[in-house]
């Protein structure tokens, strides 16, 4: 009788791995491109070359080392997407500072439980945006900001932070001092004119590619987040084997709508196009659909990428059919499960034939996988691809922890230079998440053929278990959005006497459009088992979502547990 084949996976590749700092590699690319456009910030109207962009980088850079800062301090940003936001990320790597992702969506109390969580020295922020007042918020968590000489005193609450930085977007060395405690952008440069360029190459000298230089926050879309550890090599090889997936060279310009702060952002887009000497394209400070595909055809981007409620955003646009998209030619859509009909309309009428589909989470740095450009449509629609090279995957048993045979749902494991360090000062987390031999657990379900393709069947504390049945919420989602009606769903399991959990679905529907809960039921009978159609459904306008658009599922099963509280 023959065995069946586990499913295990381990991608070699010709191609070896980087060896060298982040800011080492940029320099080498800097050298080789330097007239190339590194950046163009359209709501900043900037634009930067490889030159340029390196000239900065190093000033900013000096500029840290005379403020006080060094190789392994905790340096925060919280900020939307701009070019100072480049600027201090590739300053920070020229240094060895560890860059701490703040969201900018934070309030008071996320943005205090951040700053103690990875006890962050520096923190660089812009005056507002839109709703949210930075300055105000903070003056509210440190009143010492509002007094001269905060630095010699430091904060009360905040016992590791040196110094707060103050910088516009909009134009940066003239901000005006809203308050006498914040330290300008400006002086932060002139604090480098005593730092000289020896000194600090002495400084870059001294690092090491397996030094930590990122924490990054887990998305929260579960519970609270995690301040992830990663190094120099973790997100250097993440950026630049994602870039070689996508066939990127220096005469590509991407696109990039999904927030800096993300690793999605920082490392798969700002790091992919600079290990190569591609073009970076900023949109818009957040996400807006339309400066999103003006952008494409103002700047002749061949590359977009965005989580799936992006595209969907932008093909739903009512000015999408009168842009020119034509100049696209791949990209990634990750950060959630992409419905087949959704990558199919954005190969076709965002006329982007090569847009491949990424899976991967922020403890891994976060791309595992991606499909080919060359895949046949089955598989770029259906799975999340292979794992990039010199990475390393298996799916378990749930129970046991055991390989599965190929075919079989388990949970995803990871191993190979892309897990991170750890969870910054938290041992029991990181020994809960990484095993003894280096495999990393992802939470995610999933099967693998024969030939290493994975399909994520969905989250392990998604699944739901409906009267001892084991449901995974992508096949209904999946179903459900091939209704033309729908415009986006999300399913989820909520608590039921009988059963244990029921299914219930969150539908969205095209504008203008209406149905009915029986019309989308009846949608699904015949094309799933009974046992896996929704019993309750329930039309909005928008779902509760992160910054990056990830649905949070826990916060509508928590509506919906309320709802049902309250009609009982």
């Amino acid at each position: 009788m023959e065995t069946a084949k586990k499913s295990y996976f381990r991608e070699g590749g010709a191609t070896p791995l980087l060896e060298e700092t982040i800011w080492e590699h940029f320099s080498s690319v800097a050298t080789r491109f330097p007239e190339n456009e590194a950046v163009v910030s359209i709501p900043q109207n900037r634009r930067l070359s490889y030159a340029e962009l390196s000239r900065a980088a190093t000033g900013l850079a000096r500029g840290l080392l005379g403020s006080g800062f060094g190789k392994g301090d905790r340096i925060g940003i919280w900020a939307t997407n701009n070019i100072e936001w480049l600027l201090l990320q590739m300053a920070t790597a020229c240094i060895g500072a560890v860059l701490v992702n703040i969201n900018p969506a934070y309030r008071p109390k996320e943005l205090e439980y951040a700053l103690k969580r990875s006890e962050i020295q520096g923190l660089f922020v812009i005056p507002s945006f839109r709703s949210s007042n930075y300055v105000k918020m903070l003056l509210g968590l440190m009143p010492e900001l509002k007094e001269a000489g905060s630095l010699k005193s430091g904060f009360k609450d905040f016992p590791a932070l040196k110094r707060v930085v103050l910088y516009d977007p909009s134009a940066p060395e003239e901000t005006v001092r809203p308050q006498p405690g914040f330290t300008l952008w400006q002086e932060v440069l002139e604090a480098g004119e005593g730092v000289t360029i020896e000194e600090l190459e002495a400084v870059t000298q001294s690092l090491d590619s397996n030094d930590p230089i990122n924490i990054q926050y887990t998305s929260g879309t579960t519970g609270f987040p995690k301040a992830v550890l990663l190094t120099h090599r973790n997100i250097l090889n993440n950026a630049y084997f994602s870039a070689l997936a996508l066939h990127f060279t220096e005469t590509d310009r991407l696109c990039v709508p999904v927030p800096f702060y993300h690793c999605f952002g920082m490392v798969v887009s700002n790091l992919l196009c600079f290990s190569v000497g591609a073009c970076l394209v900023i949109p818009c400070e957040h996400f807006d659909p339309l400066a999103v595909l003006k952008a494409i055809e103002a700047e002749s981007c061949t590359a977009i990428h965005g989580v799936p409620t992006m595209f969907i955003a932008e093909l739903e646009s009512p000015e999408f059919k009168g842009i020119d998209t034509s100049t696209l030619r791949t990209g990634i859509m990750a950060g959630a499960p992409c419905p087949p009909v959704l990558m199919k309309r954005v190969m076709e009428e965002m006329h982007c034939p090569q847009i491949l589909i990424g899976y991967g989470q922020t403890e891994a740095s976060p791309i595992t996988h991606l499909t080919h450009i060359d895949d046949g449509l089955e598989r770029r629609t259906e799975t999340v691809g292979k794992n990039l090279s010199h990475q390393e995957v298996k799916v378990v048993d749930l129970s046991s922890g055991e390989t599965v045979a190929l075919g079989v749902v388990g949970e995803v494991c990871f191993r190979g230079y892309h897990i991170m360090k750890g969870y910054y000062n938290d041992r029991d987390a990181t020994a809960a998440a990484i095993d003894a031999d280096g495999w990393l657990r992802s939470g995610d379900l999933g099967r693998m053929d024969e030939d290493g393709y994975l399909e994520i069947t969905g989250r392990l504390k998604e699944m739901i278990i409906r009267g001892g049945e084991n449901i995974y919420p992508r096949e209904i989602e999946d179903l459900v959005f091939t209704h033309p009606k729908v415009a986006e769903v999300a399913v989820f399991g909520i608590p039921d006497e009988y059963f244990g959990e029921e299914i219930m679905a969150w539908v969205e529907l095209h504008e203008g459009e209406s149905a009915t809960i029986e019309e989308i039921r009846e949608f699904c009978k015949e094309k799933i088992a009974h046992f896996k159609i929704p019993k309750h459904i329930r039309f909005v306008d928008e779902f509760p979502m992160t910054v990056t658009g990830k649905l949070q599922k826990f916060r509508m099963r928590e509506i919906a547990v309320e709802e049902m509280e309250k009609g009982s």
